[in-house]
């Protein structure tokens, strides 16, 4: 059945988060991600110049999905603003758990790439870690706490220091006792 080329990107690109998140950026090749998609590696090069744009795409395929996630887990929780974010942290450390997580990707690559800082990966990595650090000042401004911006920096460096920590040591307690200093951080118990 043959494809339409919005089809065959999506499938690669679907190989190419599969294969990446798992295993790495440098790991992966171009033609193990074409063998995954299903394609050939000259159709994989007709929808993306080169592996860089590939993985750049990968990152940027993650951006909204990875966002609605924690923006789903704030919503569902009830109670206040520091319960809503602690709640985040408790939802990764449940994700934590499952043998198949593999860290943040977006850090992990950034690491994979640390000496490549214009790179478009790192540059997508940058701008979803900002987008997060954005929805969370609004929602810390929503309700009312003060030095919103500065108190959400300080969120997003308590979780990307979990994603971390939980990476080195395989222990989701790292993840809850980021949430509970990010609640106290915004006013709650901790």
């Amino acid at each position: 059945m043959p494809r339409n080329a919005a089809n065959t990107r999506k499938t690669i690109v679907d190989a190419a988060v599969s294969l990446f998140y798992a295993e790495g950026i440098r790991r992966v090749s171009v033609d193990a991600v074409a063998e995954k998609a299903g394609v050939t590696k000259r159709t994989l090069y007709y929808h993306f110049r080169s592996k860089d744009d590939l993985i750049a795409t990968y990152l940027e395929s993650r951006d909204l999905p990875n966002l609605q996630t924690f923006r789903r887990w704030f919503e569902e929780t009830d109670g206040p603003l520091a319960a809503k974010v602690e709640a985040i942290f408790s939802h990764l450390a449940r994700a934590s758990r499952h043998p198949k997580w593999r860290g943040c990707g977006f850090l992990r690559t950034a690491a994979e790439l640390a000496n490549m800082p214009g790179h478009p990966a790192v540059k997508a990595g940058s701008a979803h870690k900002k987008r997060v650090e954005g929805w969370l000042a609004d929602e810390i401004v929503a309700a009312g706490v003060a030095n919103a911006q500065d108190k959400a920096r300080q969120v997003v460096l308590l979780m990307d220091g979990a994603f971390s920590l939980v990476l080195v040591h395989r222990d989701p307690a790292y993840f809850e006792a980021a949430g509970a200093a990010a609640a106290s951080l915004l006013g709650g118990d901790g």
